[in-house]
């Protein structure tokens, strides 16, 4: 076997194993991954999975990276092709909304589940969870401020609390879809984002 063809098999494999991981911890959460549960899983030796990941947090972080690029792809990309501002508020809305409606996660938004379980747990979980709540915030709070540079939005338009109302919202259609079971959740959701950005151009 050539190198390159075993560097290959070796990054599916990989791949095979976040990819396992981040449906359990999307319905279960992190700490419901172990070396032992993704080799039962996948029909791999443990020591096979532990020659790509060491222990359970290097693991983690692999999924929880794996997570983010399917996030990244399913909502950030799509959304990017609309003018920023208000233009490309409306379509990260409607990619959100869309990547629950579509199950990208089986349970759910990923990061709603990661943040919950760990935000009063510090760590290096913790850490990159934090990271990446602030670096959502700071996008949509950039085209929050380009949205009032344009025009579009109030000059006196407090960007914070737009972030805050919009997370607010995100977190409910969540809990209402998964929780709830609530057929009219998404329904409520359009509404409340579009109160939220009428408010804002008011």
């Amino acid at each position: 076997m050539s190198p390159r063809r075993s560097a290959a098999q070796a990054q599916q494999t990989r791949h095979l194993i976040v990819a396992a991981g981040v449906d359990i911890a999307s319905t279960e959460g992190l700490d419901a991954i172990t070396l032992g549960r993704l080799a039962d899983e996948l029909a791999m030796s443990k020591s096979g999975v532990i020659g790509h990941f060491g222990n359970k947090l290097d693991l983690q972080l692999g999924v929880l990276n794996e997570a983010v690029r399917i996030y990244r792809r399913e909502v950030i990309l799509p959304a990017a092709h609309a003018p920023a501002g208000l233009p490309r508020l409306r379509a990260l809305v409607d990619a959100w909304i869309s990547h629950l409606e579509r199950g990208v996660f089986p349970g759910g938004c990923f990061f709603t589940q990661v943040t919950t379980d760990y935000d009063g747990r510090p760590g290096p979980v913790h850490d990159v969870a934090r990271r990446l709540t602030d670096d959502w915030r700071t996008y949509l709070a950039e085209q929050i401020e380009v949205a009032i540079g344009d025009g579009s939005f109030a000059p006196d338009t407090d960007v914070e609390q737009v972030i805050f109302e919009a997370t607010g919202l995100m977190l409910s259609l969540n809990h209402a879809m998964q929780l709830d079971l609530d057929p009219k959740a998404i329904q409520h959701a359009r509404i409340g984002f579009n109160r939220l950005i009428n408010a804002c151009m008011s």
